[in-house]
């Protein structure tokens, strides 16, 4: 078992190595690994043994493989010559040297078809390796017949197709995209393989149609190898509907004696109306009216023309219809003129002009008040002091005229919690008839040296002058006795 299982390890390490020789082998050949051409085209594909060595080259030969075939086409061997066996490039193929060096057995192939298409190999027969090749795969390109319809259909309530787009006869297949902004899908591009190896794809857009959709834009692009840039169809939708019928012209006042008044039938189908038939309700048109294709003229109103109209279309898909009844009046309705709209409108405009100005108004009163309520913004002028005579005059009532010796002293006052009271001012009932007897030079109170007096005799004091003052004058208080209260600190 042993012995076995050290065989089988033993056969896949040489598989693998013969593997290894065979695709170092292979690298030897040297080849294209792709050629892209036209259909008409001639092609040349290039093979090369460039170091042989120790290698013996002994024959060349080109096979074209096919999908369940290989076919020789080309053969130079150096002792026979060349050879050509019959194939599908029969009387095309030719090596470009005749007779073409053993390591270089390039070849060309006239008039490409589309069957062409596929792998060529380059072999050689060497001695002692055995065969060795290269594979370069031919690729031929066409370009496709691009197209695209739309597809006329009916409005209904189920997808149907409302649009086509077709890629003829390419290689490779092209690839088919559609550009709208309507509600549908695009189905799954079909294929189809052509006989000379092309290809054909087409591609459908489906729709729920309804009338909202007809005239809308919707484009195929095709996009292929053959086209430097993408191929678009634009085209417009054809949703196929009834038609869609509207009388308009009657206006509400139709009166007796009025001439040439007009109903017009408007009618929108797809395709479009070919027949207009107005009639009325009871069948029989009144004599004034005249029908021309889609309108209908009363010559002149009467009693006959009270009547409904009917207007009908008819177009492939059916038929649409409107209907009006008009009222005959005796009088003409008042109409809204030009001149009338003006008026309304200059009306209009001077309302809101009167509008805004009280608006203006009432906001510069507002601002007004605002500031009115709030506090004043100038400065008072200061109070006034007066000099010790004139206060005195001032509480005894006696008008004085104030000399320049002697003028009222003004001072703006200090911010101060506690006003102060100056008792200077008030000297007593002495002369006061005769102002010009007041001695202003004579000391006021005690003198500086003296002591004051205690503070309760200046309360004594200060109740004893208010008492007098209050009285009938009896007591008068002469300069002589007059007092200085003591300093209160607050």
């Amino acid at each position: 078992m042993v012995w076995f299982l050290r065989f089988g390890s033993l056969i896949g390490l040489s598989s693998v190595f013969l593997l290894m020789i065979q695709g170092s082998l292979a690298q030897r050949v040297k080849v294209q690994p792709e050629v892209v051409t036209y259909p008409g085209q001639t092609v040349i594909l290039r093979c090369q043994f460039p170091d042989p060595g120790k290698t013996e080259l002994t024959q060349v030969s080109w096979i074209l493989e096919g999908v369940s075939s290989r076919t020789n086409i080309a053969v130079f061997h150096p002792k026979f010559g060349i050879n050509y066996p019959l194939s599908p490039v029969d009387g095309r193929v030719s090596f470009m040297i005749d007779p073409p060096p053993l390591d270089n057995p390039t070849i060309q192939i006239t008039d490409i078809q589309m069957t062409d298409e596929g792998k060529y190999i380059c072999e050689y027969a060497t001695y002692p390796s055995g065969n060795e090749q290269g594979v370069t795969s031919l690729v031929l390109l066409a370009k496709p017949a691009n197209s695209a319809t739309i597809i006329p259909v009916p409005a209904g309530s189920t997808p149907v197709a409302v649009a086509r787009c077709e890629s003829a006869n390419g290689r490779p297949p092209a690839a088919i995209s559609w550009v709208t902004a309507v509600g549908g899908n695009a189905s799954s591009p079909g294929t189809m393989q052509n006989s000379d190896n092309t290809v054909t794809v087409r591609g459908e857009y489906w729709l729920v149609p309804t009338l909202a959709d007809n005239g809308k834009d919707i484009s195929c692009v095709v996009t292929h190898r053959t086209l430097a840039t993408p191929q678009t169809f634009p085209m417009n939708l054809v949703i196929e509907y009834p038609p869609q019928v509207k009388i308009v012209g009657y206006d509400n006042n139709w009166y007796l004696g009025r001439t040439n008044v007009v109903l017009t039938c408007q009618a929108d189908g797809n395709p479009i109306p070919t027949t207009v038939t107005w009639r009325t309700m009871s069948g029989l048109m009144p004599d004034p009216v005249q029908v021309n294709e889609n309108k209908l003229t009363v010559l002149k109103v009467d009693e006959t023309v009270n009547a409904t109209f009917i207007c009908e279309v008819r177009n492939r898909l059916g038929t649409g219809r409107d209907q009006v009844t008009t009222a005959v009046r005796e009088t003409r309705m008042p109409e809204r003129g030009p001149a009338t709209v003006a008026a309304i409108a200059a009306i209009i405009g001077i309302l809101l002009f009167l509008v805004l100005i009280g608006t203006v108004v009432v906001l510069v009163r507002k601002q007004l008040r605002k500031k009115a309520d709030g506090p004043p913004t100038y400065k008072p002028p200061p109070p006034v002091k007066s000099s010790m005579t004139a206060d005195r005059n001032l509480q005894s009532g006696i008008n004085q005229d104030f000399t320049p010796e002697h003028p009222l002293v003004y001072y703006e006052t200090q911010n101060k919690t506690e006003p102060i009271t100056d008792l200077d001012s008030y000297h007593g009932e002495e002369n006061v008839d005769d102002p010009r007897t007041v001695d202003y030079s004579a000391p006021c109170g005690w003198e500086l040296e003296e002591p004051l007096p205690p503070y309760s005799d200046h309360l004594e004091l200060g109740r004893e002058l208010t008492g007098s003052a209050h009285g009938n004058m009896a007591t008068s208080v002469t300069r002589g006795e007059s007092f200085v209260s003591s300093a209160v600190i607050v």
